[in-house]
């Protein structure tokens, strides 16, 4: 496996691996790589001959209060853990490598990038949509992959590639869980352990709106009341949303007619955690 920094240097990588005749499978991460990152790139392995994991901590996806300078960082640990799973290349540029200091040019989206995560990060989209297309351009995969617990994520890069006509498979891939429920996340680090057990309200919740659901309730009102009952009973939990939202376009729905994603996003102490699950009708 080898590490690189530059853009240049991967595309020569790539480029010697296309004359081959090699698919190429793509999973950017910001780092920090824990069990799901590690269930991302299996994927890939499994599916193209060669895979190439991003490493890049993007500040434009970063508002001004948030988490950037204590986001946790082990790059010794990241670079095991790829080659431990069977990633060829691990693409880890400066941040100076990746945006000029005059750079101008971001991927907008409307209306999908609105709701629930939208709302209490609104410049947070328009970075993801800009680092991804730039990756995207920088290694041209085949397949790209990413989790479904940053499932409006998942839904905003589905709908960039097919509105620009990108020729790169999304490859949407299972959250993965602690033993006892907690959702994995490179911030679940920053949890103290009383904070760590009250973490478990989410996935809690989570399964009790599923259960409400299996009864055959389709308001969404009711099933996000809820959920919202179970994470009051936690007195060191603070909603930021529960919502259910069709599963394409992110809109709240009144009641569950089509495919659905029901999401939440709580802070747990500082820490802000979210969780979700998908419901087809």
């Amino acid at each position: 496996m080898k590490i690189v920094k530059t853009v240049q240097e991967v595309r020569d990588i790539v480029n010697e691996w296309r004359k081959e005749g090699l698919t190429v499978g793509l999973v950017p991460t910001m780092g920090y790589l824990h069990e799901g990152h590690q269930s991302l790139i299996a994927k890939s392995v499994a599916q193209n001959d060669r895979t190439v994991v991003s490493i890049f901590l993007n500040p434009i996806q970063f508002g001004p209060t948030e988490d950037l300078e204590s986001y946790p960082r082990d790059p010794e640990r990241d670079a095991k853990l790829c080659e431990d799973t069977g990633a060829d290349l691990i693409f880890r540029p400066d941040v100076s490598d990746m945006y000029y200091d005059d750079f101008c040019t971001f991927v907008d989206m409307d209306i999908i990038t609105k709701n629930l995560c939208g709302k209490s990060r609104p410049t947070h989209f328009r970075g993801v949509c800009t680092v991804v297309l730039k990756l995207f351009n920088i290694v041209k995969p085949d397949r790209a992959y990413f989790g479904q617990k940053d499932a409006q994520q998942l839904a905003v890069i589905k709908r960039m590639v097919r509105d620009f006509n990108i020729d790169i498979e999304i490859v949407g891939c299972p959250i993965v869980r602690e033993a006892d429920g907690l959702a994995k996340s490179s911030r679940n680090t920053y949890l103290n352990p009383d904070e760590r057990k009250a973490a478990l309200v989410l996935s809690r919740s989570l399964k009790k709106g599923m259960d409400v659901i299996k009864t055959g309730e389709t308001n969404s009102k009711k099933i996000i009341a809820a959920i919202t009952e179970v994470i009051n009973t936690e007195p060191l939990a603070k909603i930021d949303y529960v919502s259910v939202v069709d599963a394409v376009t992110m809109q709240d729905v009144e009641a569950i007619k089509n495919d659905v994603l029901v999401a939440i996003a709580v802070k747990i102490g500082k820490t802000r955690l979210i969780d979700n699950f998908s419901f087809s009708v």
